[in-house]
Protein backbone atom coordinates (compact mmCIF):
# COMPACT_ATOMS: atom_id res chain seq x y z
CA UNK A 1 0.00 0.00 0.00
CA UNK A 2 1.09 3.85 -1.14
CA UNK A 3 0.44 6.33 1.32
CA UNK A 4 1.36 9.26 -1.88
CA UNK A 5 -2.63 9.98 -1.96
CA UNK A 6 -3.14 11.08 1.51
CA UNK A 7 -3.94 15.11 1.96
CA UNK A 8 -1.58 17.42 3.39
CA UNK A 9 -1.74 17.34 7.03
CA UNK A 10 -2.49 21.32 7.13
CA UNK A 11 -6.07 19.53 5.03
CA UNK A 12 -6.41 17.54 8.56
CA UNK A 13 -6.71 20.18 11.42
CA UNK A 14 -7.32 18.36 14.73
CA UNK A 15 -10.67 19.83 15.89
CA UNK A 16 -12.05 17.62 18.39
CA UNK A 17 -14.30 17.79 20.53
CA UNK A 18 -16.32 20.78 20.17
CA UNK A 19 -19.78 21.53 21.75
CA UNK A 20 -21.70 19.41 19.57
CA UNK A 21 -19.01 16.40 18.48
CA UNK A 22 -17.09 14.41 21.28
CA UNK A 23 -13.07 13.19 21.13
CA UNK A 24 -13.47 11.19 18.30
CA UNK A 25 -15.68 12.85 15.95
CA UNK A 26 -19.13 10.75 16.93
CA UNK A 27 -21.80 13.18 18.35
CA UNK A 28 -23.18 14.37 21.68
CA UNK A 29 -25.65 12.62 23.00
CA UNK A 30 -28.23 15.06 22.35
CA UNK A 31 -27.69 15.46 18.58
CA UNK A 32 -27.03 11.41 18.54
CA UNK A 33 -30.26 10.43 19.04
CA UNK A 34 -31.64 12.74 16.35
CA UNK A 35 -29.11 11.47 13.76
CA UNK A 36 -29.32 7.95 15.08
CA UNK A 37 -33.24 8.13 14.29
CA UNK A 38 -34.20 5.16 11.62
CA UNK A 39 -37.06 5.70 8.79
CA UNK A 40 -38.76 2.11 9.34
CA UNK A 41 -41.88 3.49 6.80
CA UNK A 42 -39.78 5.11 4.13
CA UNK A 43 -36.77 2.46 4.28
CA UNK A 44 -39.79 -0.08 3.49
CA UNK A 45 -40.89 2.33 0.67
CA UNK A 46 -36.75 1.86 -0.47
CA UNK A 47 -37.37 -1.38 -0.33
CA UNK A 48 -40.44 -1.57 -2.50
CA UNK A 49 -39.33 0.45 -4.39
CA UNK A 50 -36.32 -0.89 -5.73
CA UNK A 51 -38.25 -3.95 -6.68
CA UNK A 52 -40.79 -1.91 -8.14
CA UNK A 53 -38.25 -0.32 -10.82
CA UNK A 54 -36.86 -3.62 -11.54
CA UNK A 55 -40.40 -5.06 -12.45
CA UNK A 56 -40.80 -1.52 -14.64
CA UNK A 57 -37.29 -1.99 -15.97
CA UNK A 58 -37.46 -5.91 -17.12
CA UNK A 59 -41.69 -5.68 -17.70
CA UNK A 60 -40.85 -2.56 -19.76
CA UNK A 61 -38.27 -4.13 -22.28
CA UNK A 62 -40.48 -7.49 -22.68
CA UNK A 63 -43.12 -5.23 -23.44
CA UNK A 64 -41.15 -3.07 -26.07
CA UNK A 65 -39.42 -5.92 -27.31
CA UNK A 66 -37.06 -3.97 -28.94
CA UNK A 67 -33.08 -5.10 -29.22
CA UNK A 68 -32.66 -1.35 -28.00
CA UNK A 69 -34.83 -1.96 -24.33
CA UNK A 70 -33.38 -4.89 -23.37
CA UNK A 71 -30.11 -3.16 -24.08
CA UNK A 72 -31.46 -0.32 -21.94
CA UNK A 73 -32.81 -2.91 -18.79
CA UNK A 74 -29.54 -4.27 -18.88
CA UNK A 75 -27.58 -1.26 -18.47
CA UNK A 76 -29.96 0.13 -16.05
CA UNK A 77 -29.71 -3.01 -14.04
CA UNK A 78 -26.29 -1.83 -12.64
CA UNK A 79 -27.64 0.98 -10.70
CA UNK A 80 -30.16 -1.25 -9.33
CA UNK A 81 -28.03 -3.87 -7.86
CA UNK A 82 -25.81 -0.64 -6.47
CA UNK A 83 -29.23 0.17 -4.30
CA UNK A 84 -29.66 -3.39 -3.63
CA UNK A 85 -26.08 -3.18 -2.37
CA UNK A 86 -26.23 -0.09 -0.18
CA UNK A 87 -29.58 -1.55 1.44
CA UNK A 88 -28.32 -4.89 2.07
CA UNK A 89 -25.36 -2.73 3.52
CA UNK A 90 -27.86 -0.89 6.16
CA UNK A 91 -28.94 -3.90 7.29
CA UNK A 92 -25.69 -5.66 7.95
CA UNK A 93 -25.17 -2.38 10.14
CA UNK A 94 -28.88 -3.29 11.48
CA UNK A 95 -30.27 0.29 10.39
CA UNK A 96 -32.73 -0.77 7.87
CA UNK A 97 -35.73 -1.24 10.05
CA UNK A 98 -35.65 -0.43 14.63
CA UNK A 99 -37.00 -4.06 14.66
CA UNK A 100 -34.19 -6.16 14.30
CA UNK A 101 -35.68 -9.29 13.41
CA UNK A 102 -37.77 -7.56 10.65
CA UNK A 103 -34.65 -5.62 9.84
CA UNK A 104 -32.81 -9.42 9.52
CA UNK A 105 -35.92 -11.03 8.00
CA UNK A 106 -36.11 -8.61 5.03
CA UNK A 107 -32.17 -7.86 4.54
CA UNK A 108 -31.75 -11.77 3.98
CA UNK A 109 -35.00 -12.58 1.87
CA UNK A 110 -35.39 -9.32 -0.01
CA UNK A 111 -32.18 -7.99 -0.40
CA UNK A 112 -29.08 -10.35 -0.01
CA UNK A 113 -30.03 -13.85 -0.96
CA UNK A 114 -31.64 -12.29 -4.56
CA UNK A 115 -28.61 -10.69 -5.07
CA UNK A 116 -26.42 -13.49 -4.54
CA UNK A 117 -25.40 -12.52 -1.28
CA UNK A 118 -24.24 -14.20 2.36
CA UNK A 119 -25.61 -11.42 4.61
CA UNK A 120 -24.31 -12.63 7.83
CA UNK A 121 -20.84 -13.61 6.40
CA UNK A 122 -20.82 -10.30 4.60
CA UNK A 123 -21.94 -8.69 8.39
CA UNK A 124 -18.39 -9.97 10.23
CA UNK A 125 -16.03 -9.13 7.43
CA UNK A 126 -17.87 -6.03 7.19
CA UNK A 127 -17.53 -5.18 10.68
CA UNK A 128 -13.24 -6.58 10.63
CA UNK A 129 -13.28 -3.60 8.16
CA UNK A 130 -14.68 -0.74 10.04
CA UNK A 131 -12.44 -1.84 13.06
CA UNK A 132 -9.56 -1.01 11.42
CA UNK A 133 -9.35 -0.34 7.51
CA UNK A 134 -5.96 -1.72 5.65
CA UNK A 135 -5.57 -3.80 9.12
CA UNK A 136 -4.67 -7.49 9.11
CA UNK A 137 -8.38 -8.99 9.47
CA UNK A 138 -9.57 -6.47 6.26
CA UNK A 139 -11.54 -8.36 3.95
CA UNK A 140 -12.25 -5.75 1.21
CA UNK A 141 -8.10 -4.92 0.21
CA UNK A 142 -8.70 -7.04 -2.99
CA UNK A 143 -11.21 -3.91 -3.77
CA UNK A 144 -8.75 -1.16 -3.10
CA UNK A 145 -5.19 -2.76 -2.48
CA UNK A 146 -2.68 -1.53 -5.54
CA UNK A 147 -3.49 2.21 -5.58
CA UNK A 148 -1.99 3.76 -7.02
CA UNK A 149 -1.91 1.91 -10.34
CA UNK A 150 -1.44 2.96 -14.25
CA UNK A 151 -3.66 3.72 -16.25
CA UNK A 152 -3.31 0.36 -17.80
CA UNK A 153 -3.66 -1.69 -14.90
CA UNK A 154 -6.97 -0.11 -13.86
CA UNK A 155 -7.79 -0.55 -17.32
CA UNK A 156 -7.19 -4.34 -17.50
CA UNK A 157 -8.77 -4.51 -14.19
CA UNK A 158 -12.22 -3.00 -15.24
CA UNK A 159 -12.43 -4.87 -18.70
CA UNK A 160 -11.70 -8.02 -16.38
CA UNK A 161 -14.33 -7.06 -14.52
CA UNK A 162 -16.92 -5.78 -17.76
CA UNK A 163 -15.72 -9.39 -19.06
CA UNK A 164 -17.29 -11.41 -16.00
CA UNK A 165 -14.06 -12.74 -14.72
CA UNK A 166 -14.07 -11.17 -11.78
CA UNK A 167 -18.48 -12.07 -11.46
CA UNK A 168 -17.33 -15.69 -11.88
CA UNK A 169 -15.25 -15.57 -9.03
CA UNK A 170 -17.57 -14.78 -6.42
CA UNK A 171 -20.05 -16.39 -8.30
CA UNK A 172 -18.65 -20.63 -8.40
CA UNK A 173 -17.95 -20.64 -3.98
CA UNK A 174 -21.88 -20.37 -3.91
CA UNK A 175 -21.40 -25.07 -5.42
CA UNK A 176 -17.73 -25.09 -3.92
CA UNK A 177 -19.48 -24.03 -0.15
CA UNK A 178 -21.97 -26.75 -1.12
CA UNK A 179 -19.28 -29.31 0.33
CA UNK A 180 -18.87 -27.53 3.64
CA UNK A 181 -21.38 -28.55 5.85
CA UNK A 182 -21.12 -24.80 7.70
CA UNK A 183 -22.15 -23.11 4.74
CA UNK A 184 -24.47 -25.88 2.77
CA UNK A 185 -27.66 -24.12 3.92
CA UNK A 186 -26.61 -20.91 3.41
CA UNK A 187 -25.77 -21.40 -0.05
CA UNK A 188 -28.71 -23.57 -0.92
CA UNK A 189 -30.93 -20.73 0.62
CA UNK A 190 -29.16 -18.38 -2.24
CA UNK A 191 -29.24 -20.94 -4.79
CA UNK A 192 -32.91 -21.79 -4.21
CA UNK A 193 -33.89 -17.95 -4.21
CA UNK A 194 -32.19 -17.80 -7.71
CA UNK A 195 -34.28 -20.39 -8.97
CA UNK A 196 -37.36 -19.38 -7.26
CA UNK A 197 -36.41 -15.73 -9.47
CA UNK A 198 -35.87 -17.34 -12.72
CA UNK A 199 -39.30 -19.25 -12.24
CA UNK A 200 -40.89 -16.23 -11.48
CA UNK A 201 -39.66 -14.43 -14.45
CA UNK A 202 -40.18 -17.12 -16.58
CA UNK A 203 -43.80 -17.75 -15.62
CA UNK A 204 -44.31 -13.58 -15.88
CA UNK A 205 -43.25 -13.25 -19.42
CA UNK A 206 -43.05 -16.29 -20.89
CA UNK A 207 -39.35 -16.14 -22.01
CA UNK A 208 -36.63 -18.21 -20.19
CA UNK A 209 -34.03 -16.14 -20.69
CA UNK A 210 -35.08 -13.20 -18.82
CA UNK A 211 -33.57 -14.18 -15.85
CA UNK A 212 -29.89 -14.88 -17.42
CA UNK A 213 -29.99 -11.76 -19.49
CA UNK A 214 -31.42 -9.71 -17.46
CA UNK A 215 -30.94 -10.37 -13.76
CA UNK A 216 -28.08 -12.96 -13.40
CA UNK A 217 -25.87 -11.42 -16.19
CA UNK A 218 -25.61 -7.52 -15.40
CA UNK A 219 -24.70 -9.02 -11.59
CA UNK A 220 -21.82 -10.76 -13.49
CA UNK A 221 -20.74 -8.14 -15.06
CA UNK A 222 -21.41 -4.44 -15.21
CA UNK A 223 -22.39 -4.40 -11.30
CA UNK A 224 -18.64 -6.22 -10.83
CA UNK A 225 -17.70 -2.57 -12.63
CA UNK A 226 -19.69 -0.01 -10.42
CA UNK A 227 -18.74 -2.21 -7.21
CA UNK A 228 -14.46 -1.90 -8.19
CA UNK A 229 -15.46 2.07 -9.10
CA UNK A 230 -16.83 2.73 -5.85
CA UNK A 231 -14.66 0.77 -3.58
CA UNK A 232 -11.60 2.43 -4.99
CA UNK A 233 -13.01 5.75 -4.26
CA UNK A 234 -13.71 5.11 -0.80
CA UNK A 235 -10.20 4.23 0.06
CA UNK A 236 -7.99 3.21 -2.65
CA UNK A 237 -4.48 4.73 -2.02
CA UNK A 238 -4.88 5.23 1.00
CA UNK A 239 -3.52 3.98 4.51
CA UNK A 240 -4.41 2.41 7.78
CA UNK A 241 -4.61 5.04 10.52
CA UNK A 242 -6.62 5.80 13.85
CA UNK A 243 -7.97 9.05 11.70
CA UNK A 244 -10.55 8.48 9.33
CA UNK A 245 -9.30 10.90 6.98
CA UNK A 246 -6.02 9.04 6.19
CA UNK A 247 -8.55 5.81 5.12
CA UNK A 248 -11.85 7.33 3.52
CA UNK A 249 -11.84 9.69 0.17
CA UNK A 250 -14.13 12.64 0.34
CA UNK A 251 -15.50 13.43 -2.62
CA UNK A 252 -18.56 16.27 -3.36
CA UNK A 253 -21.31 14.20 -4.71
CA UNK A 254 -23.71 14.70 -8.04
CA UNK A 255 -26.75 14.19 -9.14
CA UNK A 256 -25.54 11.60 -11.90
CA UNK A 257 -22.99 9.74 -9.47
CA UNK A 258 -25.64 9.16 -6.90
CA UNK A 259 -28.00 7.61 -9.73
CA UNK A 260 -25.50 5.11 -11.21
CA UNK A 261 -23.26 4.21 -8.34
CA UNK A 262 -23.26 5.47 -4.90
CA UNK A 263 -26.71 5.73 -4.08
CA UNK A 264 -28.63 6.47 -0.53
CA UNK A 265 -26.38 8.72 0.43
CA UNK A 266 -23.44 6.06 0.11
CA UNK A 267 -20.97 8.80 -1.27
CA UNK A 268 -20.94 10.58 2.26
CA UNK A 269 -18.67 7.21 3.03
CA UNK A 270 -16.31 9.71 5.36
CA UNK A 271 -18.99 10.37 7.42
CA UNK A 272 -20.24 6.80 7.64
CA UNK A 273 -16.65 5.78 8.82
CA UNK A 274 -16.38 8.30 11.56
CA UNK A 275 -19.94 7.38 12.77
CA UNK A 276 -21.20 3.60 11.54
CA UNK A 277 -24.08 4.29 13.80
CA UNK A 278 -25.70 7.01 11.49
CA UNK A 279 -28.71 5.56 9.10
CA UNK A 280 -27.99 6.32 5.37
CA UNK A 281 -30.89 9.09 5.40
CA UNK A 282 -28.63 11.50 8.04
CA UNK A 283 -25.11 10.86 6.58
CA UNK A 284 -25.80 14.57 4.73
CA UNK A 285 -26.70 16.07 7.84
CA UNK A 286 -23.67 14.37 9.76
CA UNK A 287 -20.92 15.25 7.04
CA UNK A 288 -22.27 18.92 7.34
CA UNK A 289 -21.58 18.49 11.57
CA UNK A 290 -18.53 17.59 10.80
CA UNK A 291 -17.62 20.30 7.67
CA UNK A 292 -19.09 22.88 10.06
CA UNK A 293 -16.47 21.29 12.69
CA UNK A 294 -13.69 21.83 9.96
CA UNK A 295 -12.81 18.51 10.40
CA UNK A 296 -13.90 17.88 6.20
CA UNK A 297 -12.26 20.65 4.16
CA UNK A 298 -12.73 21.77 1.29
CA UNK A 299 -8.17 20.81 0.73
CA UNK A 300 -9.95 17.13 1.32
CA UNK A 301 -12.58 16.52 -0.55
CA UNK A 302 -12.06 15.51 -4.36
CA UNK A 303 -14.38 18.04 -7.04
CA UNK A 304 -15.56 14.59 -8.47
CA UNK A 305 -14.80 10.69 -8.94
CA UNK A 306 -13.69 11.35 -12.52
CA UNK A 307 -10.80 13.59 -10.67
CA UNK A 308 -10.19 10.81 -7.91
CA UNK A 309 -10.57 7.92 -10.34
CA UNK A 310 -7.57 9.96 -12.65
CA UNK A 311 -5.64 10.56 -9.63
CA UNK A 312 -6.05 6.75 -8.72
CA UNK A 313 -4.36 5.58 -12.16
CA UNK A 314 -2.13 8.35 -12.45
CA UNK A 315 1.18 6.49 -11.04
Amino acid sequence: MTSTMLADPAARPEVFPTDRLMENGMCRPELRRELRRIGNFRNAFSVFAVWGWVAVLIGGAVWIGDPLAYLAAFILMGPMYARFAIMMHEAAHKLLFTNKRANDWVGIWLIAYPTFTPISIYRRGHFAHHKEEFGPREPDIAFYGGYRCDRATLRRRLIRDAMGISGWKNFTPLFKSLRNKAFRSISLSILGMQVTLWVVLWAATGRWWIYPLLWWLPWMTQWRVINRLRAIAEHGGLEAGSDRRVTTHNVRQTWLARFWFVPYNTGWHLAHHVDMGIPWRNLPAFHAELERAGYITEALTYPSYRALWRELASA
